[in-house]
């Protein structure tokens, strides 16, 4: 069993920046490809950043792609994500999830482990 807790969120200007941390318990995380993905209001939860442990790749949904970063720190059990140049359309609820099978890294049903999530909002 795997145990993930969001933090960081807030409210925010837009063109400002925040760093969501996300961090795991339970077993061998420093194993696992991490995602991120966000739910506005009355939308689906939808892909955001994806890391894979082994050799750090890295994948971005078009919409954040130049303004966020995904990385990780494996001695500290948390994966991050660096949020730059925040747009309203940004607000939405931020989750984290660990993606153990072999499953698109883009689908939600690929993933095995969520968190609770951590707002983010983002003011015109």
């Amino acid at each position: 069993q795997v145990q993930l807790v969001e933090s960081g969120g807030g409210l925010v200007q837009a063109g400002g920046s925040l760093r969501l941390s996300c961090v795991a318990s339970g077993r061998a995380f420093s194993r696992y490809d991490m995602g991120w993905f966000r739910q506005a209001p009355g939308k689906e939860r939808q892909f955001v950043a994806f890391r894979v442990w082994s050799g750090g790749r890295t994948y971005y949904a078009d919409s954040v792609k130049g303004r966020f970063t995904i990385s990780g720190d494996s001695a500290k059990n948390t994966v991050y994500l660096q949020m730059n140049s925040l747009k309203p359309e940004d607000t939405a609820r931020y989750y984290c999830a660990v993606h153990q099978g072999s499953g698109s890294y883009y689908y939600t049903d690929s993933y095995d482990y969520w968190g609770q999530g951590t707002q983010v909002t983002v003011s015109s």
